[in-house]
């Protein structure tokens, strides 16, 4: 009942236009796919945080952009709006994703302008079990790998969805919401210090990307 009044909600806001596109991404892989043909923001005059409804105007999102774009869309069909946090050491970025099930089971949607990083198909038991796969992607130019913790489910209903879904105005404070919630460490400290650095191969292709900056199609 929550979510179906959720739901409504979301979709009274849209205008026709935007619930022409919503109304296509009806599974999390069509999801992907629209996201997929996104340009990366590389937010070249400024930072920002667009709400979905920027998002589908500029027609470009970085990585929480995009999971908040997908959590709408799975709220517009009825899903609950689910963010994970993957959270590193300083000297690194967090990166978002957002969560669904089927079967059961958990897999995540994400847009990043690595090879790493990205979906993951619906075959993990848990959220830590999908983190997990993560951990191995996650690491810097000099191999350091920098996967700390991940959130609890973040769940965006705890919002009306006029706050972030249809916001003009950047959503910073979703991101230090999700920052500030609780998250679980992925392994003792003592076990992290002695990670394995990924090895030069591993480097090398992860500097492969998807878009260039002023490019309009993908590599």
């Amino acid at each position: 009942m929550q979510q179906m009044a959720y739901t409504k909600k979301v979709q009274a806001l849209l205008s026709p236009a935007e619930c022409r596109v919503f109304k296509k991404l009806t599974t999390p892989q069509k999801i992907q796919d629209y996201l997929d043909t996104l340009e990366i923001n590389f937010e070249e005059r400024g930072e920002t945080l667009m709400s979905p409804r920027r998002v589908l105007r500029e027609k470009k999102a970085h990585c929480i952009e995009a999971a908040l774009f997908a959590a709408a869309a799975l709220a517009y069909h009825g899903s609950p709006p689910l963010l994970l946090d993957l959270q590193t050491s300083v000297q690194d970025e967090d990166h978002v994703v957002t969560l669904f099930k089927q079967n059961n089971l958990w897999g995540a949607i994400s847009k990043t302008n690595h090879m790493i990083l990205r979906w993951r198909d619906p075959v993990y038991r848990s959220v830590r079990e999908l983190t997990m796969s993560y951990m191995h992607e996650y690491y810097m130019s000099n191999g350091k790998k920098t996967l700390l913790a991940y959130s609890r489910l973040f769940d965006l209903r705890r919002y009306k969805p006029e706050c972030w879904v249809t916001a003009e105005k950047n959503l910073e404070w979703v991101a230090e919401d999700l920052d500030i919630s609780k998250h679980f460490p992925i392994a003792p400290k003592k076990v992290l210090a002695g990670l394995r650095r990924a090895s030069p191969i591993e480097r090398a292709a992860s500097e492969l990307v998807e878009w260039k900056k002023g490019a309009r199609k993908p590599y």
